[in-house]
């Protein structure tokens, strides 16, 4: 294949995946409730015992506390609650971050493994967060109802295991793939709702009025 069929075929798997995202209903509270129980609750502990930490630390070293409130411990130690709260929110936020990726991945039929891997790597360093906006631009759609039968189908599905629906079709007049609420197809303009009329029988006469 050659590298503009490439982007052809490239340009109409993001644009299918754009008309199908739109039909995800986004929530944040929903999508929160994804992410694994047990990973919100290790988050809180880690918070809890590291200001239980920087409260010993502040209280009996006094090298640890800010040049200016030395002498002043109460403050001191609130300053430092500030900033262990502040990393701990940006730290939190990481790995929450990667349950939810993790999870998401697997509720769409994609490697969960692989792109929890995948975003752990990128988004390590100085990279921030490349690796979660590149997951989110590439991510598959969700599973959506059979435009026939309604019933669930993955978003790598090419017919439906139901009714044996054609989930990718492709215009009749170019053969690009097209969405099912094309009415007319985006690459030539063909009508798709357009019936093409039938060939004439060979041989056929046409009787003179």
């Amino acid at each position: 294949m050659s590298a503009q069929g490439l982007g052809d075929s490239w340009n109409e798997r993001m644009r299918m995946i754009r008309l199908r995202r739109k039909k995800e209903a986004f929530r944040f509270r929903d999508e929160f409730r994804i992410v694994p129980s047990w990973l919100k609750i290790l988050c809180v502990l880690l918070y809890l015992i590291a200001i239980a930490v920087t409260i010993v630390v502040v209280h009996y070293n006094p090298d640890t506390r800010i040049t200016d409130l030395k002498d002043d411990v109460p403050t001191a130690t609130v300053a430092a609650i500030g900033i262990v709260t502040g990393v701990s929110i940006v730290f939190s936020a990481f790995i929450l971050m990667l349950g939810y990726v993790n999870r998401d991945a697997k509720r769409r039929g994609m490697n969960s493994a692989l792109w929890t891997f995948l975003v752990l790597v990128l988004s390590s360093g100085s990279a921030g967060a490349l690796g979660f906006i590149i997951y989110f631009l590439l991510r598959d759609p969700l599973p959506y109802p059979c435009p026939r039968c309604s019933q669930p189908v993955g978003p790598r599905f090419n017919f439906c295991p139901n009714c044996k629906c054609d989930l990718h079709p492709s215009c009749p007049n170019c053969k690009h793939e097209i969405a099912e609420t094309d009415k007319f197809c985006p690459y030539c303009a063909y009508e798709l709702g357009a019936k093409t009329p039938a060939p004439a029988l060979p041989g056929a006469q046409i009787e003179s009025p």
